[in-house]
């Protein structure tokens, strides 16, 4: 599977004080990693149209622990990507989450889609960082972040159009990125706005803001939570006639 992308930033594997297993199904990548707290130690993550994390996302979390010398019940808690993104991807990354946090009896973080997007890059001052998430014909999913990473409006399910982010790209660079970029490129047409390709929420950004909720003991309840869908989810009944 030459799509497979492995990196390996391990660090003296007997000085690990906080693992912490993350989980990114949100969207097409598949990805989860192992951390010491804020610190990356092992990263996996497959880039999958037909949407492949039921078959390879336990198996991944398995090699990660082979990897790192690790064994689950080193784990501290288990952060996963709440939404907005691909209902199915949600519910199986949701799913194993909570599995693992039951069985081990420690703490669920949840983290915003959004902004696990949004910390894929770096931009200056003044700047501003808008990720997007394709949703139906020409809606997205997005959020506004400052330089800093802080959200400055909320997550919204929204159509686009010319005058979409108006305001920000009148105060400054804007960058947008995520599998909604292109489909927003089409439409703003602004001196402002860059247009960032190949960019999907992944597990590698995840441990700093999950050490942070970690710290703050900002937890979950694991019985009731769920994936932020922002929409409902829709079943088309089925044109077969049922016998």
């Amino acid at each position: 599977m030459d799509d497979v992308f492995y990196i390996y930033l391990c660090g003296p594997k007997n000085h690990v004080l906080s693992l912490l297993l993350h989980i990114e199904t949100a969207t097409k990548n598949c990805s989860v990693s192992l951390s010491d707290g804020d610190k990356l130690l092992h990263v996996k993550e497959f880039n999958d149209d037909r949407f492949s994390h039921g078959e390879l996302l336990h198996v991944f979390i398995e090699e990660l622990f082979t990897l790192s010398n690790m064994k689950m019940d080193d784990l501290k808690a288990v952060s996963v990507s709440m939404g907005p993104g691909s209902y199915t991807g949600l519910r199986i990354g949701v799913a194993a989450a909570k599995g693992f946090c039951f069985s081990l009896d420690i703490p669920l973080i949840g983290l915003s889609t959004l902004a696990i997007l949004a910390r894929s890059v770096s931009v200056e001052e003044h700047s501003f960082i808008i990720p997007l998430l394709d949703a139906r014909r020409l809606e997205v999913y997005s959020a506004v972040y400052n330089h800093n990473y802080a959200c400055i409006r909320e997550i919204k399910a929204e159509i686009i159009n010319e005058h979409s982010f108006s305001d920000y790209l009148a105060k400054g660079k804007v960058y947008f990125l995520g599998d909604g970029a292109q489909k927003c490129s089409t439409l703003i047409q602004h001196e402002n706005a860059i247009f960032m390709n190949g960019y999907y929420p992944s597990s590698k950004q995840m441990p700093v803001l999950a050490d942070k909720a970690y710290q703050y003991e900002n937890f979950e309840n694991i019985a009731y939570f769920e994936p932020l869908y922002l929409k409902e989810f829709l079943v088309t009944p089925s044109k077969k006639k049922l016998l």
